[in-house]
């Protein structure tokens, strides 16, 4: 592998079943992550994670803070400040449920994962340490599912501030993944106070780095990741600034990528649209795996 793309062996089979039609593509799960950037002296850092080597997704892989939807994230009791879920609805191009549901997975999984909660007391205010064995009580109460992100809220007298995340891009794992996930990332900026920390049972480390270094690292084959991560990387790339990219968000297409397969020239060619880099050729026979 010329660089670090995750891509299972077991893909190109999958590939091939799906083609024949006798895969059934499992459906999607709703999902969210979140890029957290700080500013430095030379530039914004984006916090990642690397996902434990022994997980059945992504082993291995630098990824973000996130993961999938809680049924009670749809909580109509949930304290929400910035844009309405009506805003956010036609943002995400989902109803309103979903909206709040996505929104406050990004924020539920951010703090799960990261320790970092986008939340204050007031609408206009958020949270500065949380740190200590009474929040990590919490915390470790919404990881099990033990605790609702809206009693959580309530519990805390918290506001959820929906207004310091940006939406930024929306991929869809392919088809024929037996996981499958329909993600948005989002953007948002480490608040003044609160410190990242490696909370996640998940990852094995963490780091800051720079979207550009961090790419590099890709390219060398020296860090494993998936599609989304390094694309996302490249385009936090062109900001100087945590403010920048915020900025930059509302304008993003959230035009949901999708892998797809097709059949050219004997071969299959796996391809995500708008992003040549991660096209794969196939062979349409098993021939021990597919080539770059």
């Amino acid at each position: 592998m010329a660089n670090g793309q995750w891509y299972p062996p077991e893909w190109p089979d999958r590939i091939r079943a799906l083609a024949a039609g006798t895969l059934t593509p499992v459906t999607p799960k709703r999902a969210a992550t979140v890029m957290l950037l700080k500013d430095t002296g030379t530039g914004p850092a984006v916090h990642m994670l690397r996902r434990r080597a022994s997980m059945a997704f992504a082993g291995g892989a630098y990824a973000y803070p996130g993961g999938g939807v809680d049924p009670r994230d749809d909580d109509h009791q949930v304290r929400w400040a910035g844009p309405t879920r009506a805003w956010w609805a036609e943002r995400l191009g989902v109803d309103e449920r979903a909206a709040q549901a996505i929104v406050c997975a990004a924020v539920r999984e951010t703090y799960e994962e990261a320790g970092v909660l986008l939340a204050g007391p007031t609408p206009d205010s958020v949270v500065g340490d949380t740190t200590g064995a009474d929040w990590e009580a919490d915390r470790a109460a919404l990881v099990a599912r033990d605790l609702s992100f809206a009693e959580f809220l309530d519990r805390r007298g918290l506001v959820l501030r929906s207004d310091l995340l940006g939406a930024w891009t929306r991929w869809i794992t392919p088809e024929f993944e037996s996981r499958r996930y329909d993600t948005w990332f989002f953007v948002a900026a480490l608040p003044d106070g609160q410190r990242t920390r490696n909370a996640s049972t998940e990852a094995d480390r963490t780091v800051w780095i720079a979207p550009g270094e961090a790419a590099s690292g890709y390219d060398k084959g020296e860090l494993l990741m998936m599609p989304p991560t390094i694309a996302t990387l490249r385009q936090l790339g062109e900001y100087d600034s945590a403010a920048g990219a915020l900025a930059a968000a509302p304008g993003r297409d959230l035009t949901p990528v999708l892998a797809t397969a097709r059949l050219e020239d004997g071969e299959i060619v796996l391809s995500w649209p708008g992003h040549d880099e991660f096209t794969k050729h196939v062979p349409t026979l098993p021939t021990g795996g597919a080539t770059a």
